[in-house]
């Protein structure tokens, strides 16, 4: 199975068939995909200027999508190598028992769906890596009470979420599942208010 680099390699290649070079660009998301494939792939389309249905895309634009990759995909392997050295040490000072914060990391483990969005269609706008820079920020801060992506504060719980933890917080003005140890006790409460009373609207 080609990694990512020998796939970006393959949408580099001037002499390859512009549907391969197409073919392995999405292939790169199977292995590096900050809000899901669908939409990731959504994202980089609408930033590039790219047809989501193109079989033969412009190759100066397949190359700037997966420029944007690749810098995300490098702010990424930063932010992992220095979780790595972090759990190293806490191991060797005794502390083996994974906290929230660790049971979220191991739900992106290679960097998919990190800033996971429910709706394919619904996601940030800014560029990738300048999103996984707040996310990353946020998650070595204090908890908020806003989405530490967009600052939205329409936060509101979802049960029918399309992969573990199946519940959660999404945002609803940048899509994002909001990871839960960014926020506030109180922030997480009123999600869930916000739920119920959605809820009890559709009732009446």
């Amino acid at each position: 199975m080609a990694g990512f680099r020998s796939l970006a390699r393959q949408v580099r290649d001037p002499r390859g068939d512009l549907a391969l070079r197409r073919y392995s660009l999405r292939k790169c998301l199977e292995r590096f995909a900050p809000y899901g494939h669908r939409a990731t792939w959504d994202h980089l389309c609408a930033r590039h200027g790219i047809e989501p249905e193109d079989r033969a895309p412009e190759p100066v634009r397949l190359i700037r999508a997966l420029d944007e990759l690749e810098e995300a995909r490098a702010v990424w392997l930063a932010y992992e190598e220095g979780f790595a050295e972090r759990r190293r040490r806490e191991k060797h000072d005794g502390l083996r028992r994974p906290g929230a914060f660790d049971d979220w990391h191991r739900r992106t483990w290679g960097g998919n769906g990190i800033a996971h969005c429910e709706d394919p269609g619904v996601h940030p706008s800014a560029p990738l890596a300048e999103v996984l820079g707040r996310l990353i920020a946020a998650l070595g801060g204090k908890p908020g009470a806003a989405c530490p992506v967009c600052t939205g504060t329409g936060i509101v719980w979802r049960q029918d979420l399309d992969r573990e933890p199946w519940s959660g917080p999404v945002c609803t003005r940048c899509g994002i599942v909001v990871p839960r140890p960014v926020l506030t006790a109180g922030a997480l409460a009123r999600a869930r208010g916000a739920r119920t009373r959605g809820l009890t609207a559709s009732a009446a």
